[in-house]
């Protein structure tokens, strides 16, 4: 297995558990703060790593000096492999973090998700967890949880202690009901952005900066 290459922004390449994976990388003008893993959302509905709020908190984070990384999931892009309801991906993440503290140990790491990216790094924390190799920090926004939209059902792990959690008031896609059912049985805490949908349309700034300020802690 190849090292990674982080000294340059643009595409590059991973191995995965099923053959490549490809990512895009930001690099932050001075030395890097930490390092920033960012999944983006549902690849059947058109989610990539070039979304609007994945590009959004990947070029927020690199002006704030964090080194970022953001994955095609599988069958995305330049991506092997095929959809795989979370499972799969999952095992990707876990492959391309391991590699990325391979070739950056020094580095923070923090775990951020979007929608089903929310979905996803939420089953790569608990597995890291689990694992005693807990990631610094983790952001999870639009997650999904039980019963969404279109009939898909997600089954999110709960242990995620510390996590950001940040939710739409007014989410159709992901009822804030079905985000508060997953928190209650924890008390995890959750964020509310009053009027906001699943996209956070016209609240962008907001996510923005809860980002940055948990980030910054």
């Amino acid at each position: 297995m190849a090292a990674l290459d982080l000294t340059r922004s643009g595409a590059c390449f991973a191995d995965g558990p099923v053959g490549r994976i490809e990512m895009l990388v930001d690099v932050p003008r001075g030395e890097a703060l930490g390092l920033a893993l960012i999944a983006h959302p549902q690849p059947l509905q058109g989610g990539t790593a070039q979304h609007k709020i994945v590009q959004l908190l990947a070029r927020a984070l690199a002006d704030a000096g964090w080194l970022v990384v953001r994955p095609h999931f599988r069958g995305v892009a330049g991506s092997a492999g095929v959809h795989d309801a979370g499972l799969g991906e999952t095992e990707d993440l876990l492959a391309l973090y391991r590699q990325l503290r391979a070739a950056r140990p020094e580095l923070r790491c923090a775990l951020l998700g979007f929608s089903f990216g929310a979905f996803v790094q939420a089953r790569v924390a608990s597995a890291l967890l689990a694992a005693n190799a807990a990631p610094w920090r983790i952001c999870l926004a639009g997650m999904p949880s039980g019963e969404v939209e279109g009939g898909r059902r997600y089954d999110t792990p709960t242990e995620l202690p510390d996590a950001l959690v940040v939710h739409g008031e007014l989410d159709t896609r992901v009822p804030l009901g079905a985000v508060l059912d997953w928190a209650r049985p924890q008390g995890r805490p959750v964020v509310v952005v009053p009027g906001a949908d699943h996209f956070f349309t016209g609240r962008l700034h907001i996510l923005r900066q809860l980002v940055l300020t948990h980030l910054s802690v």
